[in-house]
């Protein structure tokens, strides 16, 4: 497991989300970290699709000429 998994697991765990759905920790915090993996996915379509590309301040809109 993930150091990130794993903090996800401790962070459910401790706060006692897991009892609302009865589902294990880990399992939760597999599920998370996929949400997050879809979600940075679904911002790098939608940045192509407007013509942004990524950059380490954000996102900039690609120059075109005129």
């Amino acid at each position: 497991m993930g150091e990130f998994r794993d903090k996800l697991r401790e962070a459910v765990n401790e706060c006692n989300r897991e009892n609302g759905s009865d589902t294990p920790d880990w399992i939760l915090a597999q599920y998370l970290e996929g949400c997050l993996d879809v979600f940075d996915k679904t911002v790098r379509q939608r940045s192509k699709w407007y013509g942004h590309h990524d950059s380490p301040l954000g996102q900039e809109e690609v120059k075109q000429d005129d």
